[in-house]
């Protein structure tokens, strides 16, 4: 059994609104984020102080996705479309005019840009020819979070109309489920890294755990006192990460479903406002946190054995 320690290595500061928006980059040594002011900020995990502005837009920017492929960073530009900034040139090579309404969460497949909006329409966008290929109405609520399976080609979705939705990348996006338990808005997606099973968080603040093979409701974990607003898995798989409007963040073993840690303000000097996200950095194996009082913080995990 493990005990874990916490450390806070470094808050940081520049935005000028509430952080909404964070992704981690090709190179895993920088992470970028977007906020309520229009910035797009680039991070660097070796000299985390000093960001470097990439965009700065008129509108909040709710999302941010990276094409590993190109080395592309694409923003959801709210009531707007997206922009597309190449990273090797730090600059925009194109955006795309495509919705009236908040753009919530994006996602990069192949050769194929999938945008999730407020409108409760899916977008995708063909890279190559930078244009809208097909829109795919699911809902007349939001699309609020994506995760895809990569083996399996699944597409998770989690909408405002309190469902999860699997559509089928390799069959055009046909159906596959539409998963209903949770009694408010779906924020939080994510397959484990082996993808036996999805485990989705909402406005409800349950967790809940679903068995994907075939999609079924394995478990349900009252998880935090508010809205659950992200999830991130570790590489390993072995810890899960939540965050809510609640202002902490958790720790969780998923295989057991059990919470394992809470960092929050009281014992670690955590967010002051609702933490809008949280993703587990590859490249340090720390947590990035971002939040609506305007700071990122990052997380080192100490995990000391017990005897």
């Amino acid at each position: 059994m493990s005990k874990i320690q916490v450390y806070k290595l470094h808050s940081l500061t520049g935005h000028n609104d509430c952080i909404y928006a964070l992704t981690e980059g090709s190179d895993p040594r920088y992470f970028y984020t977007g906020a309520g002011d229009g910035m797009v900020v680039e991070w660097d995990l070796d000299n985390p102080k000093d960001g470097k502005l990439i965009a700065k837009l008129p509108h909040s920017v709710y999302s941010l996705a990276i094409d590993h492929q190109r080395n592309y960073l694409i923003i959801g530009h709210n009531f707007e479309g997206i922009h597309v900034i190449d990273l090797n040139e730090n600059k925009e090579i194109w955006s795309l005019k495509m919705t009236e309404f908040a753009i919530f969460h994006i996602t990069v497949v192949g050769d194929q840009i999938l945008v999730g909006d407020g409108d409760g329409v899916l977008t995708i966008v063909d890279i190559s020819s930078r244009a809208v290929k097909k829109h795919i109405k699911l809902s007349s609520k939001s699309i609020r979070v994506m995760d895809v399976a990569v083996e399996k080609m699944h597409l998770a979705l989690g909408l405002s109309d309190h469902s999860v939705k699997i559509l089928d990348l390799a069959e055009d996006f046909k159906p596959i489920a539409n998963l209903k338990s949770h009694v408010n808005s779906v924020f939080a997606l994510g397959y484990s890294p082996d993808e036996s099973y999805l485990v989705s968080g909402s406005r409800d603040a349950h967790l809940k755990f679903w068995k994907t093979d075939p999609y079924e409701l394995e478990e349900d974990v009252v998880a935090h006192m508010y809205a659950i607003n992200f999830l991130d898995f570790r590489e390993d798989g072995q810890l899960l990460v939540t965050c809510s409007m609640d202002k902490s963040i958790k720790i969780w073993s998923p295989e057991e479903r059990k919470l394992l840690k809470v960092i929050d303000k009281a014992r670690n000097a955590g967010h002051g406002t609702s933490v809008n996200k949280v993703i587990w950095s590859s490249y340090s194996n720390d947590i990035i946190s971002i939040s609506d009082d305007r700071t990122i913080s990052i997380w080192n995990l100490g995990l000391e054995q017990e005897i």
